[in-house]
């Protein structure tokens, strides 16, 4: 499988794009004035416990409080032995108010939700997470073989000294030299020592360690990916890569390539237009058949359907054709619009067992290319396929996208007959309460035609009715659903 970066910077914005087999996969997309938090170390006041949600709100300096969860506070006893916090059941025995801790962000914020905090802080380099206060060493569970795994862990276990730090092996550190592996250690103890140098310099809330910012972190993360190469097309950025690679990460660096190119970069796989596409409802599937999918606030749901696609053999195998299909669109949208949280996919029903189980190992098939840790728990009672996808920062389309200020995000709009109803009955209601001569209505463009050609009767049958003069003014500002009856 050929697979390639391509990096779109400006100086207001960095934009990433996974090609895989000359399919885009997966976009990151940085603003400057939005700079993701992940990773992100700070010193952090409690500002309020809350017993009853076992969790604490934390200012660590952004404009909303930060959460932390009782779960996520660990606690270490005189030996140094990580305590679990299941152990300690209410939240106030662990922090109080105006206490200071030393907090990672796992979470950006998202929405209306401020970041999610961790005491269990993590420092991660191109072979090696620094875990300070845990004296373990662990190693990553997907390097299968057993003695690759015990080098790997006698190798780093020669790393650890008296500092309290402990470390987890990566996956990219299959088949890595022993002075990798150390000058990897040695650079994690160093930048663990300016943080708590930085730390005993403040006596407020402050931001200790800032991680890499997105091209340097793409890098670093691909490490060990069978990337072919990264296309850079800011000479600066590249430079910078360049050296970034030659120091920490120089497998990549022969990778790098510099595009000059009069083409912007996001043309030479269509990725502008496979952006635009990824914010649609409807996704098309290549035999006609096509998927809608739905982001609300607690889900976001899937519906597979066979649209044009009549098949050659029967209804069953149509069906079946289609929802294989569907599963492989299914997992390439999910990565690209980054969909997290609980997902829940309707498939087109199948009478079949085997079908099903079919379907369901296609999908997984499917998402096993996805970095993003998944959980599938298969057919439900009502057919649906109800899954879970990790969710650490916002969605494309959260990004790209903000609510309709006309319908509010609702997506629909009240018909211009319904706005007309309303209108009658709201001056038959304000009749009754005042006195007025005669009213006047400001409405938009379209209800304004409405009422003066379609609903002129019922106009005409409310002046009888009331005894008072009734005029119609447009107010081109006026949305479809606004409108204002005034009186004279």
């Amino acid at each position: 499988m050929s697979a390639e970066l391509l990096l779109n910077v400006t100086p207001s914005e960095t934009r990433v794009a996974l090609i895989e087999n000359g399919v885009l996969q997966e976009v990151h997309i940085e603003r400057q004035a939005k700079h993701g938090l992940v990773g992100n170390i700070y010193i952090g006041k409690i500002s309020r416990v809350l017993p009853g949600m076992q969790a604490a709100f934390v200012d660590i300096g952004l404009d909303k409080a930060a959460f932390l969860h009782a779960s996520d506070i660990v606690q270490r006893d005189a030996s140094d032995i990580e305590m679990k916090v299941s152990a300690v059941k209410d939240i106030r025995l662990l922090v109080h108010e105006g206490q200071y801790l030393l907090v990672q962000v796992v979470k950006d914020p998202l929405g209306t939700k401020g970041a999610r905090l961790t005491t269990d802080i993590t420092l991660p380099s191109r072979y090696l997470v620094f875990m300070p206060g845990s004296p373990h060493v662990g190693v990553s569970q997907r390097i299968e073989s057993e003695e690759e795994r015990q080098r790997l862990k006698d190798i780093v276990s020669s790393c650890l000294d008296d500092d309290n730090g402990g470390f987890i092996v990566r996956t990219a550190a299959e088949g890595a030299c022993e002075i990798e592996l150390v000058q990897d250690a040695r650079f994690l103890k160093q930048l663990w020592s300016k943080i708590q140098k930085r730390k005993q310099k403040h006596r407020k809330e402050a931001m200790l360690y800032e991680d890499l910012t997105l091209a340097f972190r793409i890098l670093r993360d691909f490490v060990g990916s069978d990337l072919e190469r990264v296309r850079v097309d800011s000479k600066l950025t590249y430079q910078a890569l360049h050296a970034f690679t030659e120091e920490f990460v120089p497998t990549m660096t022969p990778k790098l390539e510099y595009y000059p190119g009069e083409r912007p970069v996001f043309d030479l796989f269509d990725v502008e237009n496979e952006i635009q596409r990824a914010l649609d409802r409807k996704v098309p599937l290549k035999s006609g058949g096509y998927l809608i999918i739905d982001q609300t606030e607690a889900m976001t749901t899937i519906d597979v359907n066979t649209g044009a696609f009549v098949g050659h053999r029967n209804l069953e195998e149509t069906i079946f054709n289609t929802n294989i299909e569907a599963t492989q669109a299914i997992a390439r949208q999910l990565r690209l619009r980054n969909l997290g949280g609980i997902i829940i996919i309707d498939f087109i029903d199948m009478q079949s067992e085997e079908h099903q189980k079919r379907v369901l190992h296609s999908l997984e098939v499917a998402l096993a290319r996805d970095k993003t840790k998944t959980n599938i728990h298969g057919f439900s009672a009502l057919g649906l396929v109800e899954m879970t996808r990790k969710r650490t920062r916002e969605s494309l389309e959260h990004v790209l996208c903000t609510e309709c200020p006309v319908c509010d995000g609702r997506g629909t709009l009240k018909t211009v007959e319904t706005v007309c109803f309303e209108i009658l009955r709201e001056i038959v209601r304000v009749n009754r309460a005042y006195a007025a001569d005669k009213f006047t209505v400001y409405a938009s463009p379209a209800v304004k035609d409405a009422l003066i050609n379609d609903e002129y009767h019922s106009m005409a049958e409310l002046e009888v009715f009331i005894g008072k003069q009734i005029s119609v003014v447009i107010e081109p500002q006026y949305t479809q659903e606004q409108f204002d009856v005034v009186m004279m």
